[in-house]
């Protein structure tokens, strides 16, 4: 890969789909019943015959086999396609899914509109990881390295003293649908037998998790060859912070920058 985002990286491996002898019936009982499906690719032994949404179900008699109302004509995209590309596709063809197929039309994933936000969101945390590690090489003179990993909340140590209830819901309705980037933490254990790991961006993120009981989150962790004196671990204990739940949320105000663009306004 050149550091481009590709589709492959992004698109959804397991995929639901129907097969075109399928009546309508059954395919409009089971959009009914998902909370995340409104249509289906219609694949035969994995090679893609078209595709079928609720729409192409209203009205239509029960009994009716679903290759009599799918769409044949379908955009597919192939898995080594830029992710900006298929997001222009999604985007000027008014679609919300995007098939993924090999050279012989075998369905291999499947890409949607937030599967292209998320690929944006996620390309801009490395940016911030890469200035981070080098302003804690050039403080301490310590040997860096850079890890992806999941990491549970209850082992950070904020460094952060408040949150702001209004985009605390935004965190929330990100984790929901897959949309929240990774955290960024630091990994100051060097030998030490118990990890000491400070979070250094993403506050809002692990209590909008921690409320929806999700035990840990995928992380960029720096992690320091030797312990070092953290500045951020001393303004983190002259603020009292040891854990998440020591973080303040602030309800009644909001993000400031939100209150200077209604004044503004």
């Amino acid at each position: 890969m050149d550091g481009t985002p590709h589709v492959e990286e992004y698109m959804t491996h397991e995929v639901s789909t129907v097969d075109p002898e399928d009546s309508v019936a059954a395919v409009r009982d089971r959009i009914a019943e998902s909370q995340s499906h409104n249509g289906f690719p219609v694949c035969r032994d994995l090679l893609v015959e078209g595709f079928v949404t609720a729409r192409d179900l209203l009205a239509v008699d029960g009994e009716t086999p679903i290759r009599d109302v799918m769409s044949t004509d379908i955009l597919v995209a192939d898995p080594e396609m830029p992710v900006t590309d298929a997001g222009r596709v999604i985007l000027r063809s008014g679609i919300q899914k995007l098939p993924v197929v090999d050279d012989e039309g075998r369905l291999l994933g499947i890409l949607s509109n937030t599967d292209v936000m998320r690929s944006q969101i996620e390309r801009v945390t490395p940016e911030k990881v890469g200035k981070l590690r080098r302003s804690l090489d050039q403080l301490h003179d310590v040997t860096v390295s850079e890890e992806r990993r999941e990491v549970p909340l209850a082992a950070l140590t904020p460094t952060q003293q408040r949150v702001y209830a209004d985009e605390l819901e935004g965190r929330r309705y990100e984790l929901e649908r897959g949309l929240a980037e990774p955290l960024i933490v630091i990994d100051n254990t060097g030998a030490a037998a118990t990890p000491d790991l400070y979070l250094a961006d993403g506050h809002h993120r692990v209590l909008a998790a921690d409320s929806m009981d999700i035990p840990e989150m995928d992380a960029y962790v720096i992690v320091l060859e030797e312990a070092v004196d953290l500045g951020m671990a001393k303004t983190a204990a002259k603020a009292g912070l040891t854990e998440i739940d020591d973080i303040d949320i602030v309800d009644y105000a909001r993000h400031p920058l939100v209150e200077t663009t209604e004044r503004l306004q």
